[in-house]
């Protein structure tokens, strides 16, 4: 007797779910629950279906595949669709995690319905490699534009010309903007490594701001100095944070 697998399908493109939807027939114990067009609903869906498996577009608009796993608490079984095959494309292989490269056959379809039968008896194990993955691999190979972070309703796209500070909340960042403050389960490294290098500078161990919401540099305590943001922000400045604003902004 099979076990029935919930399917999610989460695509922007018609023809790559009717595609999907139609090889799955195929199999009695796959089961469509549901299809989403975009990563905001894709998100939605996964908390309140709670499918097995989800067949995940990677690049979508507004807010990619990548982009939304990052926020799922608790992972399904994922397999990747894409239609671009980039560097990403070798991360999932490497990791014992399936994708289809579009346009897929209904037999390289087989395979990954094979894999995903399998990956259901150790479900644990590779939701936490997932996650890792997800994680590792939206490390851009090119300049962060925007954060997508989770809120109580939904999901929300920062543009990093939005972003005033950003500070260190233990495996967290603490992301402050105009408009409030967003959690994002992200490493303070990350961020100095993938933002704009001429905007944000770090300046502590537990802050990266952004250059334009300076307003001035100012001594505090003995031999420190502190940063005065727009709104009156004070934050403190490491040593090596002092340097790196005089070679940065050239004072």
């Amino acid at each position: 007797m099979f076990v029935l697998l919930r399917i999610l399908i989460i695509d922007d493109e018609p023809l790559a779910r009717e595609l999907i939807r139609s090889f799955l027939s195929a199999y009695p114990q796959m089961e469509v629950i549901g299809e989403c067009v975009n990563g905001f609903d894709g998100l939605k869906a996964i908390q309140e279906l709670k499918p097995d498996v989800i067949f995940l577009d990677v690049e979508m608009p507004k807010v990619n595949g990548l982009e939304m796993l990052e926020l799922v608490e608790e992972l399904p079984l994922v397999i990747f669709t894409t239609a671009y095959q980039e560097h990403a494309i070798k991360a999932f292989e490497l990791n014992a995690l399936d994708y289809l490269l579009k346009p897929f056959t209904k037999e390289r379809f087989k395979k990954s319905i094979d894999k995903i039968e399998e990956r259901q008896k150790h479900k644990p194990e590779e939701n936490a490699r997932l996650k890792k993955l997800a994680e590792e691999t939206i490390q851009p190979a090119h300049t962060l534009e925007r954060v997508v972070v989770k809120t109580v309703t939904s999901m929300k796209v920062i543009p990093v010309a939005d972003i005033v500070y950003i500070e260190a909340q233990d495996d967290y960042a603490m992301i402050h903007t105009s408009e409030g403050k967003f959690l994002k389960q992200q490493t303070m490294k990350h961020f100095e490594q993938a933002l704009p290098a001429g905007q944000f500078i770090r300046i502590h161990r537990s802050y990266i701001i952004n250059v334009q919401e300076m307003m001035r540099i100012e001594p505090y305590e003995k031999n420190g100095y502190q940063i005065i943001l727009k709104g009156n922000i004070a934050l403190p400045v490491s040593r090596n944070g002092y340097s790196l604003l005089k070679e940065k902004l050239n004072f």
